[in-house]
């Protein structure tokens, strides 16, 4: 995510002073050089080394509050100089200079002077850091700063709040990072004397309970127990308090119930949907389900369900073209499209029951058939088919309304018409001339399939190749197989514009310098999908979405209301049906437990496949994506064409490709190409998950013969590469000597 202009932008440089003969930033770089040279020097000279230290300050504490009470000005001044250079600096040992302020000082005119150099010193870091880092580091790394300028720009006051209230990271780190943001310093001082006051005061406190130690027993005095439990819970405190302040700013404009009729109410009937409604019965809230069209949402009625039914259909047109090839002379079968279409409505009828209102109903759910709409964090407005209307108070709301094909604005496609992978099971005869926009895996799943029908399926994709989320090898095997199926691939070439020519469609795209015409009879639009984010409330709600227009949420899936929750393809990151209804667990215990213990989505071990022939299926990196990132790894494979099973099944292609830690067998990625690679995943999705490496699944007995075999020969081959070369020949030497 890239930052905002006005964030990315470096700062100005600051103009010359009147009558100067350096800019202001030199003279900021003589500064802190001399006070850099200063601050070395008393850490030299005074061995402040051995002074921070808590052992130290009690033996010194009587001299130091000797010279305190002998000039207390001097000693103030001093021990404030020092504080400020030992901030500005990031010197080791704010935390002992801070007790001794406790110790020296006393709990009130420690804590003033305390609270002002350090503040002071932070603000000196932070001007250091903006006018000398700022710059250079923003442009350098400002995908990685992104987050932290999008938190100031959205909230900085509160962002900088709950750094300083929650000692996550250490205060210098903090008061560096901010000087690269685009917050003011007047603010960040403000803010920054503000939120460490109460820390500060913990500290001090402490430092006088630690002054006044005479004995071991001293330490288990009620008020030095105190001092150190304050120390203990103030980071959890604190964490409450901006949780609660952040809450209430958030919740201002709306009034909240006095009672609920629900403790949790789920938009959408999808995989999300279904799985947040499920756990909320299962633990026995009172939770409704709104669904404004078909149960099962896109999955069962569009997606996952037909397209596999219709790749079963494809698949076996394929195998009577090679029928010959085991044994059978003059196979022949002749194709009845409407009778292949009307196999996939059915496959969806046997398996609505499912995802059923019925089978919901038993089990706890109130579903409601409606368009469901948020009109407060804690209000759905449903209108039903029949225009009544109703309203539900609830504790919590899951939002998963799913997405919907996404349309490029072609001049001219609306005119000629198009078809969608929410559209295309309307069919009802076999299209003569096929044409699919996109080379993702609907598209190519979709233009596979069609083709082997018997349909002439054109596939146009703008960029190089197609499934660019995979390795280029894994691109360029599905490639060739697309065309080996008889699809005409056209890669870099860009849609401009449809026309109709003598009642002819056609489609305009632009390849390099050259116009291409593509004529088609039926075209199908899968360049992706849009998440479905209007119409429900959330505008009026103010709820933020990202630059992929999902709906913003936290690492707990929460949304600015933190009583409602985003899952599926509505949040991101990944369009997958198990995504969604692995978020939907989160979601659901999040919203009815969250007050006890909260879980933050692991999106770690996500896999991923395409049902394509051969069949390509993912989970963790890609080397593509190792190489991009910087990640070190190796690279093991295995053919599966010297995979007896595969050999004996005629599906002998494709490989297994593992990528692992240098020198270690911890799995970072692993990409399967062939017959049923997604269902060859699930042993490395277990493993990543769990820890598990390659040599445990080479200790794993796998079934004779079976496809599951290469994941242990891929795991030998690792093996075998990382065997003991030194020792190996020790024991040949052992072997020689036992056969002499």
């Amino acid at each position: 995510m890239q930052a905002s202009p006005a964030n990315s932008t470096s700062v100005p440089q600051p103009a010359p002073a009147s009558g100067s003969r350096f800019p202001q930033r030199a003279w900021l770089w003589a500064g802190l050089a001399l006070a850099a040279v200063l601050g070395v020097a008393l850490y030299q000279h005074f061995g402040l080394g051995e002074l921070l230290t808590l052992e130290r300050l009690k033996l010194s504490r009587d001299s130091l509050i000797s010279a305190y009470q002998a000039n207390p000005a001097l000693a103030i001044l001093a021990f404030f100089g020092l504080y400020v250079v030992a901030t500005a600096l990031s010197i080791p040992g704010a935390l002992i200079l801070t007790l001794a302020g406790g110790a020296i000082f006393g709990f009130w005119v420690g804590l003033l002077i305390v609270s002002f150099a350090s503040s002071v010193g932070a603000l000196l870091a932070f001007l250091a850091s903006r006018y000398l880092l700022r710059g250079w580091l923003q442009a350098k790394y400002a995908r990685a700063l992104a987050p932290i300028n999008e938190g100031l720009q959205r909230d900085g006051t509160a962002y900088l709040l709950t750094l300083r209230l929650v000692p996550v990271f250490p205060f210098w780190l903090v008061n560096l990072l901010m000087g690269l943001t685009s917050i003011t310093a007047t603010r960040f001082y403000i803010v920054s004397q503000i939120g460490m006051l109460a820390g500060t005061a913990v500290f001090v406190n402490a430092g006088t309970r630690v002054a006044a130690l005479e004995s071991a027993g001293d330490v288990f005095s009620p008020a030095m127990l105190g001092s150190f439990a304050l120390l203990g819970i103030f980071p959890l405190i604190s964490k409450a308090l901006v949780g609660w302040s952040q809450r209430r700013k958030v919740y201002a404009r709306w009034p909240k119930p006095a009672s609920f009729d629900r403790n949790l109410v789920v938009i959408g009937a999808g995989a999300g949907g279904l799985v947040s409604s499920y756990i909320a019965a299962a633990v026995k809230a009172k939770v409704s389900l709104i669904e404004g069209h078909k149960m099962g949402g896109d999955c069962l009625n569009y997606g996952c369900v037909p397209s596999k039914a219709l790749i079963r259909s494809a698949k076996m047109a394929k195998q009577f073209q090679k029928a010959e090839a085991f044994g059978f002379k003059g196979a022949a079968a002749s194709l009845d499209f409407a009778s292949v279409m009307q196999r996939i409505h059915g496959v969806i009828r046997d398996i609505e029951p499912h995802d059923s209102v019925e089978r919901y109903t038993r089990l706890g759910v109130d579903v409601v058939q409606g368009h469901a709409r948020i009109t407060s964090p804690w209000s759905v407005e449903i209108t039903q088919a029949d225009g009544r209307q109703r309203t539900l108070t609830t504790r919590n709301i899951v939002i998963a309304t799913g997405a919907s094909p996404f349309v490029p604005p072609i001049p001219g496609l609306q005119d000629a018409g198009f078809l969608t992978s929410d559209t295309v099971w309307k069919l009802t005869a076999l299209p003569k001339r096929l044409l699919v926009l996109g080379g993702g895996p609907i598209g190519c799943e979709l233009a596979q399939s069609f083709a082997r029908l018997g349909s002439e399926v054109t596939q146009v994709e703008m960029a190089p190749r197609v499934m660019v989320r995979e390795d280029p090898e894994v691109s360029e095997i599905v490639a060739q197989s697309l065309q080996a199926d008889g699809v005409r691939l056209l890669t870099q070439h860009q849609a401009v514009r449809v026309e109709m020519v003598a009642g002819e469609k056609r489609l305009i795209a632009r390849h390099g310098d050259q116009e291409v015409v593509i004529a088609f009879d039926e075209l199908l639009c899968a360049v992706g999908r849009a998440p479905r984010v209007t119409g429900f409330g959330l505008e009026e709600l103010g709820i933020p979405l990202t630059s992929r227009k999902t709906v913003e949420t936290n690492a707990y899936l929460q949304t600015l209301y933190p009583n409602i929750y985003a899952v599926g393809d509505v949040a991101g990151p990944f369009q997958f049906t198990h995504t969604a209804a692995h978020q939907a667990w989160y979601a659901a215990v999040n919203a009815l437990f969250g007050r006890f213990k909260k879980f933050k989505a692991d999106y770690r071990v996500i896999p991923w496949a395409t049902f394509t022939d051969p069949e390509v299926a993912r989970v963790g990196l890609s080397e593509t994506e190792a190489t991009d990132q910087g990640v070190p790894f190796e690279v093991t494979r295995y053919g599966i064409d010297d995979l007896d099973r595969a050999i004996a099944d005629g599906s002998a292609h494709g490989f297994v490709k593992v990528l692992t830690v240098p020198g270690k067998d911890k799995i970072l990625g692993v990409t399967i190409v062939g017959e049923h690679a997604g269902d060859l995943l699930a042993e490395y999705v277990l493993a990543m998950k769990h820890g598990l490496g390659l040599n445990k699944i080479l200790g794993t007995i796998h079934t004779y013969p079976t496809l599951a075999e290469a994941n242990k020969y891929v795991a030998g081959e690792w093996k075998r590469a990382h065997a003991p070369k030194k020792l190996l020949q020790w024991i040949a030497r052992y072997h020689n000597w036992e056969r002499a």
